[in-house]
């Protein structure tokens, strides 16, 4: 193995922008705002060591900036030194009952937006809106959320809306990947990897956040199988850990944010298994709680130390 002192910090890391709110004190969106009131909140992910960021859709929805604020909005990313990793996009699921259609529209701007800014990688999920005990939550994962309907047509509806996607990403260059999610038909690693067989698409992949059911109180599968079941199809990759305890006589589960090589998913482990089924895609840096940006910065100094020493972007 090479040196990774030098090559690995060229593997492609970025930061989600969870961690930074979509909605100002006054209840005015940061989406809204003149761009150049963001450069503050984009220094200080340039000044956390960052070269690449998701502006995640919470925080401002860059597929709905007319043009003339896409070229302002990458102007000013480079201002600060920082690269569009990819474009993740949360709580918008296309067979959402009442948005569903609207989602779907909203998906084919991302990926329109995503070939028109030279990006290669977009991130989409079946998770729907916090319900009201969600958002009362410390955790939102400790309460009960929305789950996908166990119907047959509503599997297959959810299939062919991101087959209609993927014709339009492939027409344009431009890769998906399918973030893992609780109660969804990407709940599961069995259950992911079937609908993305079903969807059938070379354009579409994983996004194996296996941290979202790890942090779940409840029985789920250990975090090796999901790894080996799920990272052979693996190419935007949302990374984060949590402390876990299973309490073998009581049932009791409880879970918490932790730093990448603190938790209890090991990926040490978890990416050379990925690496050596043949991911090499970009790393995509969350954590919630505390300073989640710092914690994420620590985050990508692991993933260097770990990473082999080799360049691997993929187009």
């Amino acid at each position: 193995m090479s040196d990774t002192s030098t090559a690995a910090p060229h593997w492609p890391i970025a930061a989600a922008m969870i961690n930074f709110p979509g909605t100002l004190p006054d209840g005015s969106a940061v989406h809204d705002q003149p761009v150049e009131t963001w450069l503050d909140t984009l220094q200080q992910v340039a000044d956390a060591g960052f070269d690449y960021l998701d502006p995640t859709d919470s925080w401002i929805r860059v597929a709905d900036l007319d043009e003339a604020r896409q070229t302002e909005f990458q102007q000013l990313l480079s201002e600060v030194g920082l690269t569009l990793g990819g474009i993740s996009t949360a709580r918008r699921s296309v067979i959402d009952r009442e948005h569903g259609l609207e989602y779907l529209a909203y998906a084919h701007r991302v990926i329109d937006t995503a070939a028109r800014l030279g990006v290669a990688d977009v991130s989409f999920g079946l998770f729907q809106a916090l319900t009201e005990a969600q958002k009362q939550a410390l955790w939102f994962w400790t309460a009960a959320g929305h789950v996908d309907s166990p119907d047959p047509e509503s599997w297959q509806l959810a299939v062919s809306r991101f087959q209609d996607l993927a014709a339009h990403a492939e027409q344009v260059g431009v890769h998906i990947s399918l973030e893992m999610y609780e109660d969804t038909y990407l709940g599961t690693a069995d259950s992911s990897v079937r609908f993305l067989h079903d969807i059938g698409s070379a354009h579409v992949w994983l996004n194996p956040d296996i941290g979202n059911l790890q942090r779940l109180h409840r029985p789920v599968e250990h975090w090796q199988a999901m790894i080996e079941k799920t990272v052979p199809h693996a190419r935007y990759w949302h990374v984060k850990n949590y402390f876990r305890t299973e309490d073998a006589t009581t049932g009791t589960i409880v879970t918490a944010p932790a730093p990448m090589e603190l938790g209890v998913i090991n990926y040490r482990m978890a990416v050379r298994l990925a690496i050596a089924a043949g991911f090499d895609g970009t790393f995509l840096c969350e954590h919630y709680g505390g300073d989640g940006l710092s914690v994420s910065a620590t985050n990508r100094e692991y993933l260097r130390r770990i990473l082999p020493g080799r360049s691997p972007r993929r187009s």
